[in-house]
């Protein structure tokens, strides 16, 4: 293969993924279809809020909220994810001035949040595992590792969508389909955050109350 072969394919390439999947004007159907994956997030979130309403005072004689959750350990785990918001805030407002290197370095505090968040919750559940609090030990705790749990992985994913995203930013820079992936994940980002409020309010502020 030539040198010019080479060339012709890494610009068929680099127009492959500059063009953008759809025929919409400035990103529009793109935003339109992230709000839809919200809006049915919102539903499997909801579901498992309502279940946890319903089964989170069934301790099956076993332990209840009281006997197991840490709530300085649970706040601070809060602090860790809202902080992140706040990172990814500044990451936005540094990719509309055009500086690269700044929203890539409030990307990586982003990042190094979001690890924080899911180290805390990964100590959280082998803590309450290791005591015997398993999911199978009553509907409270089959509810709340469940609804906890599928915060977590959304944020894992969310973590990895946003390495994902450096890495093309380091190589292709702000251009306009990095920057709206970068829209669509902040949109997703704080809607995690949100959701962690729920959770923090509802789950464990309520369930130390009872």
């Amino acid at each position: 293969m030539t040198t010019a072969d080479i060339s012709v394919r890494e610009d068929a390439e680099t127009v492959f993924y500059l063009k953008d999947e759809h025929d919409h004007p400035e990103g529009s159907s793109t935003a339109l279809g992230f709000w839809i994956y919200l809006m049915s997030d919102c539903l499997i979130f909801a579901v498992l809020f309502a279940i946890y309403g319903v089964l989170g005072a069934n301790y099956a004689a076993g332990p209840s909220p009281k006997d197991l959750f840490d709530l300085p350990l649970v706040a601070l785990n809060t602090t860790m994810l809202l902080l992140s918001s706040i990172t990814y805030g500044f990451a936005m407002l540094t990719m509309e001035k055009g500086r690269v290197a700044a929203t890539q370095a409030w990307l990586a505090v982003t990042g190094l949040f979001g690890l924080a968040f899911l180290s805390i919750e990964l100590y959280e559940f082998h803590h309450l595992i290791e005591i015997g609090a398993t999911p199978q030990r009553s509907a409270f705790l089959s509810a709340f590792f469940t609804l906890v749990g599928t915060h977590g992985l959304h944020v894992t994913f969310g973590t990895i969508w946003l390495v994902t995203l450096m890495v093309q930013v380091a190589k292709h820079g702000l251009i306009a389909a990095n920057r709206r992936r970068l829209m669509c994940l902040s949109m997703f980002w704080h809607f995690l955050d949100v959701v962690w409020i729920g959770v923090f309010t509802f789950v464990y502020l309520t369930g130390m109350l009872r």
